[in-house]
């Protein structure tokens, strides 16, 4: 933006020929440019408050109650397991708007078939209580409790059996135990699904805060963009890269924010437990002071679903006022158990992404690939290749292994501040 605003200027001030058809294929290619890594959506429709309307309605649909008798004549209490809190929670403060419960049987499987809940809203993977008690049924009322605490009533109004074959291969792409989700589907799940609207009562106590839809809309600017970044590990400096460059796409309004959005809930089995990452996210927002940096965490449990789940971000994003979204190579992909391969492409969830942005009213901002060289610190890989710059690599493995090991961690990959929150955690877990 800034580059073209230098040539326009040349071109008046010169009238030379030449720099005029340079200032006009310099638009053609900020043009394509747009065209090819940004997916600009029609109208991003905004609310009286000035920020963008949620998904499928025009306020967040907030289920909590201040009804004393909601939990009444209670048939049933099922204490939730940590993935199903998050999914209560996100429901109770309008995270899944416009849903205002737990799927029935026809909106999970119009999910499941065709991505999309039975009035043709768009709707990445199905959102459903499951169980193993054969008791239940529909006409049921269960009080819903974690860690003891009352969290939520559910009026029970439909009971089903999944095939969850279908909903694997639909949802996933795959049937096999490799992938985590379908082991959290085949092993984790009741054999039951249930559906049903529900009624807050109150929220997980979480050693970390997650703030509601509607708080976050408070903290963020008016009639503006806002940057959505997603992740669910430690951030290092080329994530920092990653979500401070977005605020330069050619999309992106020049007052626009990013929201640093991450997912504290339960991920894979060997990612950093969501306590850790939300302290090294901590110390970074106090080290960076950025006004242009806003952070919240998000009570999510991923289920490593590839280009689904990257509408299901998207979506939940937008409750929460985002505008845009940063996709990132292989985002909420995952690797086989036993092999070690990708289950999804590179750019799956980045083609998914932009190909219905426009149909959910945000706008993408897929991730740059940056990387870092000893002549230029960070800068896009296909301009190191091109000027022969040498570009220094460290593993995920290999930074572990230092981690452990107590050797020094280089500046260009991670931020002291962070490196000293997970050397403190790991001393104390010894």
């Amino acid at each position: 933006r800034r580059q073209r605003t230098v040539f326009f200027s040349l071109s008046r001030s010169l009238n030379s020929f030449a720099v005029t058809m340079l200032s006009v294929l310099r638009k053609r290619a900020a043009d394509s440019l747009l065209r090819a890594y940004s997916t600009r959506a029609s109208q991003i429709v905004f609310g009286e408050d000035g920020k963008i309307l949620p998904h499928g309605s025009d306020a967040v649909r907030d289920l909590m109650t201040s009804d004393a008798s909601a939990k009444d004549n209670c048939n049933y209490t099922i204490e939730l397991n940590e993935r199903q809190a998050c999914d209560v929670e996100l429901l109770n403060v309008g995270g899944f708007n416009p849903l205002d419960g737990f799927m029935n049987e026809d909106a999970y499987h119009s999910v499941v078939d065709k991505m999309r809940l039975p009035n043709g809203l768009l709707f990445g993977l199905p959102v459903v209580l499951d169980t193993n008690n054969d008791a239940i049924k529909p006409g049921s009322k269960i009080l819903m409790t974690y860690k003891g605490r009352d969290i939520a009533v559910m009026d029970v109004e439909s009971r089903w059996t999944p095939d969850k074959v279908k909903e694997t291969s639909q949802c996933y792409g795959s049937t096999s135990l490799e992938h985590p989700a379908v082991q959290m589907v085949a092993w984790e799940r009741g054999q039951h699904y249930l559906g049903g609207k529900i009624h807050g009562l109150g929220l997980p106590e979480r050693v970390f805060p997650c703030a509601s839809p509607a708080e976050v809309r408070k903290m963020l600017p008016s009639k503006t963009d806002v940057v959505a970044f997603q992740c669910r590990n430690p951030i290092h400096r080329a994530h920092y890269e990653l979500f401070i460059r977005s605020l330069d796409a050619p999309n992106v309004a020049e007052d626009g924010v990013v929201l640093v959005h991450p997912t504290c809930g339960p991920t894979q089995a060997d990612d950093i437990p969501g306590i850790v990452r939300y302290h090294t996210y901590e110390v970074l927002q106090k080290e960076l002071n950025n006004d242009r940096v806003k952070w919240a965490f998000l009570p999510y449990s991923m289920h490593m679903a590839g280009p689904r789940e990257a509408i299901q971000h998207m979506l939940i994003r937008k409750n929460y006022g985002c505008t845009h979204f940063i996709i990132g190579r292989d985002m909420a992909g995952c690797k086989s158990s036993l092999t070690g391969e990708d289950f999804y492409g590179a750019y799956d969830a980045q083609n998914m992404a932009m190909e219905h942005a426009k149909e959910l009213g945000m706008d993408t901002v897929p991730s740059l690939n940056v990387v870092f060289t000893e002549e230029k610190g960070y800068i896009t890989a296909d301009v190191a290749e091109k000027e022969g710059l040498a570009v220094k690599k460290l593993s995920g493995t290999k930074f572990r292994q230092m981690l452990r090991g107590g050797e020094d961690i280089p500046e260009w990959f991670a931020f002291k501040s962070v490196v000293q929150v997970l050397r403190d955690h790991q001393k104390n877990a010894q």
